[in-house]
């Protein structure tokens, strides 16, 4: 079976509808064109094709050439005990399996929120590897398949120092990682766009929706600060390409909250 795809967010759909509920969402847009689809076949026809770089220490990035819909790559974090892939892309074949193999495979999958589903069964598939997605978020997906692991609470630890947090920023279910042993024991954060790295990628940013440009709320950004607040992590990792906060990260995100804060909440006289 084909599943569709939609041309716009990138997800996959478990079967042929007219609309893409992701999409229809105030934090996404139907494409001016009105809502199209697409397929992976279509998507390999066209010339699509894996792009994999290192995008820090131990860290992997893994995209698409051209870019489909919102343009993201996932990366791969490179552990002994297994890969974890963090965040999900659209474009999947042959050679960017072949790829990531060569790199150790996948044992897990984790996807920070519901723009980012891309082909998350098709992967899971791929790699026979378990795909964990916060209960919160569960009305989002797209094509339900047992693979498909839902937590609850606040943080769930899914390998020796890999912790997911659910910091609820941009979706309820928005999730961030936290790699213990990355850079050599200082700690990474992969933020996906629940801390948007933004392009001075000294800071980070919060938002609701961010091509509607619809701020956060200051309390659920406060409360992603108290989650976080016991993990060190010296880098964060952002949605995209190079969107790399490189040094600091922990204070980064700490002046960027204060900074969001400040304008957010700014009632003095006009």
């Amino acid at each position: 079976m084909s599943h569709p795809i939609c041309v716009t967010c990138g997800v996959q759909y478990a079967e042929a509808r007219p609309d893409c509920p992701i999409c229809d969402d105030e934090r996404q847009y139907v494409g001016w064109g009105g809502q199209r689809w697409t397929t992976l076949a279509d998507l390999r026809a066209a010339g699509h094709r894996g792009r994999v770089e290192e995008e820090g220490p131990g860290i992997v990035g893994i995209g698409a050439e051209p870019k489909t819909a919102i343009g993201q790559r996932a990366l791969l974090v490179r552990t002994p005990e297994g890969n974890i892939l963090w965040d999900m892309i659209t474009h999947l074949d042959d050679d960017l399996v072949r790829q990531v193999r060569d790199l150790g495979g996948v044992a897990s999958i984790a996807i920070s929120h519901p723009h980012f589903y891309g082909t998350m069964i098709e992967w899971s598939r791929a790699f026979d590897a378990p795909v964990f997605i916060h209960e919160a978020d569960r009305r989002w997906v797209a094509r339900p398949d047992d693979a498909v692991t839902f937590w609850t609470g606040d943080t769930l630890e899914i390998a020796d120092g890999l912790t997911l947090i659910n910091a609820g920023v941009h979706f309820a279910g928005g999730q961030v990682l936290h790699w213990r042993d990355g850079e050599d024991g200082r700690g990474a954060l992969l933020s996906g766009d629940i801390l948007q790295v933004v392009m001075d990628r000294d800071w980070v940013s919060f938002m609701y929706s961010y091509p509607n440009l619809i701020p956060e709320r200051p309390r659920v950004v406060r409360r992603a600060l108290r989650l976080l607040e016991p993990y060190p992590f010296a880098r964060v990792y952002g949605a995209f390409w190079g969107r790399v906060v490189q040094a600091d990260g922990k204070q980064a995100v700490r002046r960027s909250a204060d900074r969001y804060l400040d304008h957010a909440l700014d009632d003095g006289p006009a």
